[in-house]
């Protein structure tokens, strides 16, 4: 299958457009015309053979290889102690179970461990127990010596719906306390569900649920810095701005901060297209929202976002670092993302970024053979890199 979207449109945000929604919130027009060239260009998609391995490149010293194919569109991952990775499906609505029953690192059996799970995307192992989250459910089964799921149960379903961002991840942190992060239903719209756009924390039977932080458009992936125990994540911005704005960022996300979206984006700048919030200006409420550490190039689409603290084979240097799935964009004029990076942290802070795991998209910018989505590390140190695109699975190993 191959397909190619080029398209571009000039849009013109003027105040009186949101007259409607600035009723709904009380909020005033901020008072300026706001332009923004728009490009739609998705590269062209290749299927993946096997041949094109070779083009994927990694730091001098590691291996990548072929863990699985045809998965349909995989996406988040969970590994357990034994080698049995569960993978979710949140399209097929189902979580797969490999298993390496050779140990030459390439999953021979496949089975559905659990279906009938509409569109369940986060997921994690704890206690024994397998969690799986889908847009408005956060289920849990038990697993079995042979790695098999029984005693499901429903631990929630009230979540907020899914609407356009409907990627729940989940994990666990020191505290047993499961966190997980919830999307915005749209683009930039105020929401009337104060549990989107938020990481939330409860118990981990589902009770005692809150709004850990919030102003987080779509923080897909996070994880604990494992010098300062720290939560980090990348954040997904806004649509619709133009090629180079807002750009994708890196928070550290702390217990009741306010990270500022929709009105605020990146290290503290307001939003023109946005509504006054009631009662100050868009620069006042700047300010009191937490800024961004880091930012990347706009669209470039984060998913998931791990620690290598896992990472054991891995040069020592690597495991205070993390790594971010750049998904890919479809909405700038030169396409971004669309491979792995590795962000270096000094004194649990982030300094620079180089590539880890890349070369899916051609050098011209027109064509790529695959989209990155979820990373996991087995007990062995092993990494798994799940593409939703062409349904692979990769290796990445140091001697």
């Amino acid at each position: 299958m191959n397909y190619k979207l080029l398209s571009k449109a000039i849009v013109l945000i003027a105040p009186l457009l949101y007259a409607e929604k600035i009723v709904a919130q009380k909020g005033l027009p901020p008072g300026k015309d706001v332009s923004a060239s728009v490009n739609t260009s998705f590269p062209e998609h290749i299927d993946f053979s096997e041949s094109l391995l070779k083009n994927l490149k990694v730091p001098q010293g590691f291996k990548v290889a072929i863990a699985a194919t045809s998965l349909g569109k995989p996406r988040m991952m969970a590994i357990s102690d034994d080698g049995t990775l569960y993978v979710t499906r949140r399209d097929a609505g189902d979580i797969l179970m490999l298993k390496d029953l050779d140990n030459d690192g390439r999953y021979e059996t496949l089975k559905t461990a659990w279906g009938n799970f509409a569109d369940v995307h986060g997921i994690a192992i704890h206690d024994g127990m397998l969690y799986g989250c889908s847009s408005t459910h956060l289920k849990r089964a038990k697993i079995n010596p042979d790695g098999s799921l029984t005693d499901t149960v429903t631990l929630l379903k009230d979540l907020p719906e899914g609407a356009q961002h409907n990627n729940r991840v989940i994990a666990f942190g020191a505290d047993g306390k499961l966190y997980m992060t919830v999307g915005s239903s749209c683009n930039d719209c105020g929401e009337t569900n104060p549990e989107h756009a938020t990481m939330l924390v409860m118990n981990a039977n589902g009770s005692d649920r809150r709004i850990f932080a919030r102003g987080l458009r779509n923080t897909i992936g996070f994880d604990w810095q494992p010098q300062t125990k720290q939560i980090w994540g990348c954040d997904n911005g806004t649509d619709w701005r133009g090629d180079e704005i807002p750009p994708e960022e890196l928070n550290q996300i702390s217990e009741g901060k306010n990270y500022g979206w929709p009105q605020v984006f990146g290290k503290q700048q307001p939003d023109y297209t946005r509504e006054e919030p009631p009662g100050q200006s868009l620069a006042e409420f700047a300010k009191t929202t937490e800024p961004s550490v880091m930012e990347f190039p706009a669209h470039s689409a984060p998913i998931d976002f791990r620690f290598m603290t896992a990472a054991k084979t891995f040069p020592k240097d690597y495991q205070d670092d993390a790594l971010v799935c750049w998904h890919g964009s479809w909405n700038r004029k030169n396409p971004e993302g669309y491979k792995v990076q590795r962000i270096i942290f000094e004194n649990g802070r982030p300094t620079k970024v180089e590539d880890f795991f890349s070369g899916f998209l051609s050098a011209d910018g027109k064509s790529r053979f695959g989209r990155p989505a979820g990373l996991v590390f087995a007990k062995n140190g092993t990494l798994f890199i799940s593409d939703d695109e062409n349904g692979v699975i990769y290796s990445v190993t140091h001697p």
